[in-house]
């Protein structure tokens, strides 16, 4: 991990992702820029915890230095999706999105990749 992991990301699962798609595709609102994604932030650290623990694993998280063009802090904000969007907001939480996401790598163990 770079850095202390205090720096936060937002992670958005996919279909909450494309679902914003469809209903920005679908809008009249035009070609300027709207945000999608989550605004709930986890830190580097939470994460790395979070899914070493959901993995069943105890192996140790190694610290490296922070690069100098890495951003401590990712949010977007949500606010214009919301509004034009009919309401549109991300409905899995990270831990479901997660779950998903071990799960398909735990499906590809053992076959054929390509």
């Amino acid at each position: 991990m770079f850095g202390d992991g205090k720096q936060t990301r937002s992670s958005c699962y996919v279909s909450d992702l494309v679902e914003g798609f469809l209903r920005l595709i679908a809008s009249p609102h035009g070609c300027d820029p709207v945000n999608l994604g989550n605004p709930r932030e986890t830190s580097m650290l939470e994460l790395a915890t979070l899914v070493r623990d959901m993995v069943g694993s105890r192996a140790g998280i190694v610290h490296a230095p922070l690069p100098k063009d890495d951003p401590v802090r990712r949010n977007p904000d949500i606010t214009l999706a919301q509004k034009l969007l009919g309401g549109w907001t991300p409905q899995a939480p990270l831990e479901r999105g997660l779950e998903a996401t071990i799960a398909y790598f735990r499906g590809l163990n053992g076959r054929p990749q390509g």
